[in-house]
C-alpha cells in the first residue's frame, strides 16, 4: 500500500484519518440548493456523506424560479432510489416545504443566513413553520452537518454498515469535530 493510501482505496489525511472512496452506486441522498449562493453552506453534506461513503448528488433548483423541476424531483426521489433529501436555501426558503408536500421520503431542511440582513431567522421560519401533515426536519441555520448526519441517520436504520460507519464518527466527537 502507497503512503498515503488508506486500506480502503481511498487517501489518508493524518490529521483526519483514512478518507473513504467516493461513494459509488445510484445516489441514497438528495442534496437541492435553492440559489447557487448556498452551496458553500450545504457543500458541507457532501463532505459528511462522502465521509460515511453515502451515494448522493447535489443540484440547484428554485422553489420559486423553477417549481415544475422541483415538483418532478421529489415526486420521481423515491423510485431513483432516494432514501431522504436535504433542502437548504436561505430568504423564504419555500424549498424543503415544496418538496415535502411532493415525497413521502424524509425531509431535511437546512435554513441559510444567506446575504439577507435577517441572518437567516427568516429561512428558520420558513422552514420550521410547516402545516400539519407536511413535517421538515428541521436543523440550526446553516446546519448542513447536522442535516448529513441526521440523513445517514435515517439511512442506518436498514444499513449496518452506515450504522458502524456513524457511531465510529460519534466517537470521535471526544476528540473535537472534523468534517
Amino acid at each position: 500500500m502507497a503512503r498515503g493510501e488508506s486500506p480502503r482505496g481511498g487517501m489518508s489525511d493524518e490529521r483526519l484519518g483514512p478518507v473513504p472512496p467516493r461513494p459509488e452506486g445510484p445516489p441514497l441522498i438528495g442534496i437541492l440548493c435553492g440559489s447557487p449562493s448556498d452551496l458553500p453552506v450545504m457543500q458541507q453534506c457532501t463532505a459528511i456523506l462522502e465521509r460515511f461513503g453515502i451515494p448522493h448528488e447535489i443540484r440547484v433548483i428554485s422553489a420559486h424560479r423553477n417549481p415544475d423541476l422541483v415538483d418532478e424531483y421529489a415526486r420521481t426521489a423515491e423510485e431513483r432510489g432516494m432514501v431522504s433529501i436535504i433542502c437548504g436555501a436561505g430568504m423564504a426558503n419555500h424549498l424543503a416545504g415544496a418538496v415535502a408536500a411532493r415525497t413521502a421520503l424524509p425531509v431535511i431542511g437546512v435554513p441559510i443566513a444567506g446575504r439577507g440582513g435577517l441572518g437567516g431567522i427568516d429561512a428558520l421560519y420558513s422552514t420550521v413553520q410547516m402545516p400539519r401533515g407536511v413535517p421538515v426536519a428541521t436543523v440550526a441555520i446553516d446546519g448542513a452537518v447536522n442535516a448529513a448526519v441526521l440523513a445517514a441517520q435515517i439511512l442506518a436504520v436498514r444499513d449496518e454498515s452506515v450504522r458502524a460507519r456513524i457511531y465510529e464518527f460519534k466517537d470521535s466527537l471526544a476528540e473535537g469535530f472534523r468534517p
